[in-house]
């Protein structure tokens, strides 16, 4: 029998409205909600329907409804990676993610300690993104906060973001990465659901790739930073880059550690739709680093995510390890 015990770490809050834009006429890239049938609402960007989205969004009884049949206890909400935004010039970022914010704390309150926080930062502006991550933090409380697999094209291992994660190590923040705008759409063939399906591991495997050759948990070592999708394509992708430490002594010299032994102090979701794909990520980065996650409430989620670990034959040790205490490392709440 599943237990009601898993924590998600990868689930996603749109409000039911977002803020009005105060400044003359809004740019085309800010979003807005309009109605759609039944429950739903089409959520409007650059004057395009990005996404048509169910009340399970934005309504925390909706969302905890469904708890007892995905076997959760727990759910970290974050926005959907859309909405993170850093296309916007820096004030309109910073105004957009701390009402974003601001609607995740209101989610969190009506839960009854069902929900936690991840938050957004306007990642444009390092001055503004410190600043709404100490709001975030010690105003409403987060565990951590949400960034895209790259920052306008910058991956989570270029320099300029230094400043951001020694600020999440100091300030004991976790940080969940997403696909985000994922490089490659241009090489895939079919209907747009395709970012979704193929391109976004493909950019997580590159961002999770480029924190371990910019030796990012060697200076960062206390960091909490997790991927997305299982890591994506890294899962593809270590075996080359350990392989290649030792043959090319310009890599071996510039990533300072073994990268396995980097890729095993991250953390991934386990979110993968696959058991055999489950079973190696568990024996590639270790049983203490993988988590629970299930992209709800959109279409394309895992409903069952508890269930799977149990049908993927772990020991009773792993299975609690990956449907909670890991998570609650993770995002340092109490066991």
């Amino acid at each position: 029998m599943t237990c009601a015990c898993g924590v998600d770490v990868h689930a996603h809050v749109i409000p039911h409205d977002f803020p009005a834009y105060l400044r003359g006429a809004a740019p085309a890239v800010w979003p807005s909600m309009a109605p759609a049938h039944e429950c739903h609402r089409h959520v409007m960007i650059d004057g395009k329907n990005y996404r048509t989205v169910s009340d399970k969004c934005w309504s925390v009884s909706k969302r905890l409804s469904d708890f007892e049949s995905m076997g959760l206890q727990v759910q970290a909400i974050s926005p959907m990676p859309e909405l993170l935004s850093y296309w916007l010039v820096p004030q309109d970022g910073f105004e957009l993610v701390r009402y974003l914010n601001e609607q995740i704390a209101l989610m969190v309150s009506e839960s009854g300690g069902a929900l936690v926080g991840l938050g957004a930062v306007p990642l444009q502006d390092m001055d503004l993104a410190l600043k709404e991550l100490e709001y975030v933090k010690h105003k409403l409380g987060f565990s951590g906060v949400e960034i895209g697999s790259n920052i306008l094209g910058k991956p989570v291992g270029h320099p300029d973001l230094a400043p951001f994660f020694e600020a999440c190590e100091a300030m004991d923040m976790a940080v969940f990465v997403h696909a985000l705008r994922p490089v490659g759409m241009d090489r895939l063939v079919g209907p747009p659901a395709l970012q979704q399906v193929l391109a976004y591991p493909s950019d997580v495997g590159l961002s999770a790739a480029s924190a371990i050759t910019s030796n990012l948990m060697v200076r960062y070592p206390k960091l909490r930073i997790a991927f997305s999708h299982g890591g994506g394509t890294l899962l593809s992708l270590l075996p080359r880059l350990q392989q290649a430490w030792g043959v090319f002594p310009a890599l071996e010299s510039y990533v300072q550690k073994s990268p396995t032994e980097q890729a095993r102090s991250l953390y991934f979701d386990t979110l993968v739709f696959d058991t055999p794909t489950l079973q190696h990520l568990v024996q590639v980065f270790g049983s203490t680093q993988l988590m629970l996650g299930t992209d709800y409430p959109f279409n394309f989620h895992d409903h069952t995510p508890v269930q799977r670990l149990l049908d993927a034959g772990f020991d009773a040790d792993t299975v609690q390890r990956l449907s909670h205490t890991n998570a609650r490392t993770f995002l340092g709440t109490p066991l």
